[in-house]
């Protein structure tokens, strides 16, 4: 049980994220909550 939770944990340490990979991830997340949270005001404000 714990060597292979050893070797996926040396496996995690081996892949590392490029920057470019990152700055596209949290971009994505950021356009994906702005959407979210606008859809949700604009349907309070439709319904009020």
């Amino acid at each position: 049980m714990f060597d292979s939770l050893d070797e996926t944990m040396k496996q995690d340490e081996l892949k590392q994220t490029s920057s470019t990979e990152r700055i596209v991830r949290y971009i994505v997340i950021a356009a994906a909550s702005v959407i979210l949270f606008g859809g949700l005001i604009l349907g309070v404000q439709m319904l009020s």
